[in-house]
């Protein structure tokens, strides 16, 4: 079991070895659930980089490419920003 104290601002520090078990680094999410007998239980909601969701999802169309995805938004973001002609 290990303790940890609450300060005036509602900080507390976790222990270095509740850190390690969990795996916790600067920037992770903790999910606190509150049972109706005051129970608490803390999970760590870790953060996920960018790379990981790469291909998680099907694509629709191959990749045209760096260049033709940008000239697609260009063409997009004009369209929105430019009154239309009449």
């Amino acid at each position: 079991m290990f303790r940890a104290k609450l300060t005036s601002k509602g900080q507390v520090t976790i222990p270095v070895a509740v850190r390690r078990k969990l795996s916790l680094q600067p920037g992770d999410d903790l999910l606190f659930d509150i049972s109706t007998d005051g129970e608490v239980k803390l999970r760590a909601l870790k953060r996920k980089p960018l790379t990981e969701l790469y291909a998680a999802l099907p694509a629709s169309r191959p990749y045209p490419g760096t260049a033709k995805v940008r000239e697609e938004v260009a063409g997009e973001m004009a369209r929105q920003i430019l009154p239309k002609e009449k």
